[in-house]
């Protein structure tokens, strides 16, 4: 005798479920090939010159990061590096037409000044940075036209070879320099190429532009090329001020990609952009920052080749750059710095307020006025609150009226819950395997592992409310409506549902986000879903698998933008997961597979939820929610056995070689310290290196009891990104190997006896040299004492910093070769004692750090360096 016997309804059920299957597999497939650029033919060597070409971008990405390579700060690469893009750039002039104007130029740029990075105050202080810049006009240009910039950096991170990040940018600019030249094309206002030389550096080639430079207030509108990947997406982030740049980018863009949306959670990203520094702190002007989002699991790591970027990625940026400094320079809106200003104080205007934007799938943007979208986004809420009265139509009793919105309210709330049901489900499961399995991030090598993992049981957490409405039975009063009880409880759950989007499409605008656009469409589309299922229900009952058929399909083009914008969203997220930060334990291992379990949600919870009104009342049953359990459980079983890492997914490891020093030739102390930068902590690491466990005699009893840990202070010399690193462990290093490949070590002292101030004040003049530091990166001063004025950044203190729970210190980060020492001067408001710590970063390793970090595994990404540091009392 059969065990389970199911019914008709369930086989029904079952049916509608595995469609519902093939239907989102099938746009699951479209989304994949649209963010992986697979519509994308990238031209070849051999393509016209009129054409922007990727095989010659991506041959620059090959000089940039393989045949050069070590483009950071203190090492010659960045040097060759400058060279190779100046004698590009030399040879498009000698083709240009007579007809056309192009100056080259390389500059040096010194500055200092105060910013606010990841949440910390800190000051920089630079000297020695190069820019390379090209301008194109015609030869009918004055100096002061408005002009367009175009701007990239060719400096790439410490322990990187840089080819997405962001050679592919420089590699995308040159090509584009040779298109504007080959293409006998005359811009009708100049366009100027910055090709910066220290963004990795908290923005400073930008910063360098934007307050020396003579074309800086003749910039009218920007595009900032960015990448945070190898490719894929190269989503607008950020535009504006106002909504101009995202109006031409609209209007002009051959492959868009953008969402305003992007914008609502940008800044909640670790990092910045040169966007920065054009568009809020040094500049006003209209812009764009556009970035490759994909292939992070290879951003700012060893693995950042050229064999990695994404075909196609490149061959769309350019199409699209091509076409925008055309759109850029033809507009009327474009104006110079003295223009703006003036056009701001003559109108009295204020900033004009962002766009709603998005694109459908890269096929077209879809584009209008935040004033436009505050009408269009309340059309659905002033429906679902005038539905009552339509309904009781032409019966006007008012116990009517309010009976059925009490319903719809009561279907708006169920509906609810189960969004809030199909984000916590996978949370709580998330939590629960976590308790029984060895290590987190299953998921991480492997994204599909995620949604195997998630969606099951998300899909549960809609259902549960849909199962239980029977427990909240609707109003009895329905003798004024000639309906069945179910049809009027599908009535109020379609409703309830559409009533959600509409306020939280609201919420959104009042909230000022500009991501409403995603409920919105969620609500516009349903109301003709809806109207062609009651007209189905007419031929074939409401009980009928065809009227659930017309109510799916209308919904498909909606479902689909659901599906490319969640599955993005869950994609990006799953790939940074390996770079946000290390969290203390026990809560930390928790962390990244709870946030992507509950992005896993909500992403199931807008996809489907618009499906449930309807489909619900076929998949609410027992026999499919107990499917849905034991895959969710069957699938987070497997999970458990798949290793998170890979070499297509590394993990981070930071090493730093740190030495300390006093004076400049005694070494105190030599360590190596060791950190990461997920949840999987330093253990599971060591644990999976028995090399490295062997050459740093660790026994297999390691624990975090049993050996030193890092302080926070030992990160010093990475400062603010030191905050992401925690669980830090330190072992004893020789000292022999440092006194043989230096000299001397940085070292701080007074080259002029201190002066005394009125009011009590004096004034300490420093030198600081670098020693015989190889490859030195950044130097980073730690100064506490009562300050009240120093030499740095137009003598004006950032606000003090905590380290490690200290007292209130001041930071600044120095940065730039030189012959010279740096010398500055202090300020205290006492004779109380000023505290100097030092740190200075040195890309070079000594031997026997060298041979350690080889012995890591290949599925672990090794960012090593040396920090030397030393402490003063003045």
């Amino acid at each position: 005798m059969p065990l389970f016997r199911p019914s008709a309804g369930d086989v029904a059920g079952f049916k509608v479920l595995f469609c519902l299957g093939i239907m989102y597999g099938l746009i699951s497939l479209l989304v994949y090939a649209v963010i992986h650029m697979k519509f994308i033919t990238p031209l070849g060597m051999d393509a016209p010159l009129d054409r922007f070409s990727e095989a010659r971008a991506v041959e620059h990405v090959r000089v940039l990061s393989k045949d050069i390579g070590g483009r950071q700060e203190g090492r010659p690469g960045l040097r060759q590096a400058a060279v190779y893009i100046k004698t590009q750039l030399e040879m498009m002039k000698e083709r240009a037409g007579p007809n056309v104007r192009i100056d080259i130029e390389e500059t040096t740029v010194n500055g200092s000044f105060n910013m606010v990075f990841l949440g910390h105050s800190i000051s920089l202080a630079y000297r020695n940075h190069t820019n390379i810049l090209m301008r194109i006009s015609s030869i009918d240009s004055r100096e002061n036209d408005p002009s367009v910039l175009v701007n990239g950096h060719f400096d790439a991170p410490p322990g990187s070879p840089g080819a997405g990040d962001c050679g592919s940018c420089v590699a995308s600019m040159l090509e584009l320099a040779r298109l504007c030249v080959d293409a006998a094309w005359i811009p009708p206002r100049p366009v100027i190429f910055l090709f910066n030389g220290a963004e990795e550096l908290f923005m400073l080639g930008s910063h360098g532009f934007m307050t020396t430079h003579r074309w800086r207030n003749t910039v009218g509108a920007f595009i900032d090329v960015e990448a945070s990947g190898t490719g894929g997406t190269d989503l607008v982030c950020q535009s504006g001020p106002g909504s101009w740049p995202s109006y031409i980018y609209a209007q002009s863009a051959l492959h868009p990609m953008a969402n305003s949306a992007a914008q609502d959670f940008f800044g909640s990203i670790p990092g910045d952009t040169d966007y920065r520094m054009f568009a809020k702190d040094y500049g006003d002007i209209p812009g764009l920052d556009i970035i490759f989002l994909f292939g992070g699991y290879f951003y700012h790591t060893s693995s950042d080749t050229v064999e990695r970027l994404l075909p196609g990625s490149i061959q769309a940026r350019g199409d699209n750059l091509f076409s925008l400094v055309k759109a850029f320079t033809n507009s009327s809106m474009l104006q110079n710095a003295y223009e703006r200003e003036s056009l701001r104080h003559t109108a009295n205007q204020s900033r004009e307020e962002r766009a709603v934007f998005f694109d459908y799938f890269s096929w077209f943007l879809v584009y209008y006025p935040r004033r436009l979208a505050v009408l269009l986004h309340s059309i659905p809420l002033a429906i679902y609150l005038l539905m009552p009265i339509f309904l009781r139509f032409p019966n006007r009793v008012i116990s009517c009226f309010f009976t059925t919105l009490f319903d719809f309210i009561k279907g708006m709330l169920h509906h609810a819950l189960g969004i809030v049901l199909a984000i916590i489900f996978p949370v709580i499961f998330s939590i629960l395997r976590l308790l029984f399995s060895r290590h987190s991030m299953n998921w991480f090598s492997n994204s599909y592992l995620a949604f195997m993992m998630f969606i099951p049981c998300s899909l549960v957490g809609l259902l549960i409310p849909r199962f239980f409405w029977r427990i909240f039975p609707l109003s009895q009063n329905v003798s004024v409506v000639k309906s069945t009880t179910e049809e009027l409880a599908g009535e109020a759950r379609f409703w309830g549902a559409f009533g959600l989007y509409s306020f939280m499409t609201l919420g959104y605008l009042m909230a000022g986000l500009n991501g409403g656009f995603v409920t919105f469409l969620l609500a516009v589309f349903m109301l003709p879903a809806w109207i062609s299922f009651r007209l189905a229900t007419k031929s074939f009952g409401h009980e009928s698998l065809r009227s659930t058929a017309f109510y799916v399909i209308p919904l498909i083009p909606c479902l689909m933008y659901s599906v490319y914008f969640g599955g993005f969203l869950a994609a990006f997220v799953i790939e940074k997961m390996g770079m946000t930060g290390s969290i203390p334990p026990p809560y930390g291992y928790f962390v990244p597979d709870v946030v992507v379990a509950a992005i896993v949600g909500l992403v199931t919870g807008w996809c489907t939820g618009p499906l449930l009104p309807v489909v619900g009342h076929w998949l609410a049953r027992s026999s499919i929610m107990q499917f849905l359990l034991h895959g969710s459980i069957v699938a987070l079983a497997l999970s458990s056995q798949f290793f998170p890492y890979s070499t297509d997914a590394p993990k981070r490891l930071v090493f730093q070689h740190t030495v300390r020093t006093a004076g400049g030739s005694h070494i105190e102390d030599s360590s190596y310290d060791f950190s990461v930068v997920d949840s999987n902590s330093l253990l599971f690491v060591f644990k999976h290196a028995p090399e490295v466990a062997r050459e740093l005699h660790i026994d297999s009893e390691l624990s975090f009891d049993t050996v030193n840990q890092s302080l926070q202070e030992t990160w010093m010399g990475t400062f603010p990104i030191s905050f992401l690193l925690c669980g830090s462990l330190k072992f004893s290093a020789e000292k022999d190997d440092v006194s043989k490949e230096y000299r001397n070590f940085p070292y701080l002292t007074t080259y002029r006896p201190q002066a005394l101030l009125d009011g009590g004040s004096r004034r300490i003049h420093l030198e600081f040299s670098l020693g015989s530091l190889k490859e030195v990166w950044v130097a980073v001063l730690n100064i506490t004492g009562p300050l009240s004025s120093w030499s740095f950044a137009n003598n004006i203190l950032p606000a003090p910093e905590t380290v490690d729970n200290g007292p209130p210190s001041y930071i600044c980060r120095l940065s730039g070769a030189s012959h010279e020492n740096w010398t500055f001067w202090l300020e205290a408001r006492s004779s109380e004692p000023v505290r100097i710590e030092v740190a200075v970063v040195d890309q070079h390793l000594t031997e026997s750090a060298t041979k350690l970090k080889g012995l890591f595994p290949n599925w672990i990404d090794v960012t090593a360096f040396s920090s030397f540091m030393s402490s003063y009392v003045f």
